[in-house]
């Protein structure tokens, strides 16, 4: 009887170490999964990041390229008021010189 009751602890105590190994390697894997986890979710907010700071450099750029582009054409529509300007006043001088004509 009594080497029945040691079996039956020493059974016990055995299922209970390999309940505790289990359960080890269990919370073992999971702390993994979450630092996995935790390791993806940083990687996702830095790529987040470095996209957003790439997006805000091509704003500037495009919004750079935008004011040189909207001064070309301010330069452009100067000039060409310039020309015609220029064209204007040729014509009243050569009107004034023409003489009147009966």
């Amino acid at each position: 009887m009594m080497v029945m009751m040691m079996m039956m602890v020493m059974m016990m105590m055995m299922m209970m170490m390999v309940m505790m190994m289990m359960m080890m390697m269990m919370m073992m894997v999971m702390m993994m999964e979450m630092v996995m986890v935790m390791v993806m979710m940083m990687m996702m907010v830095m790529m987040m990041m470095m996209m957003m700071m790439i997006m805000m450099v091509m704003m500037v750029m495009m919004m750079m390229v935008m004011m040189m582009m909207v001064m070309m054409m301010m330069m452009m529509i100067m000039m060409v008021m310039m020309v015609m300007m220029m064209m204007m006043m040729v014509m009243m001088v050569m009107m004034m010189m023409m003489p009147f004509s009966r």
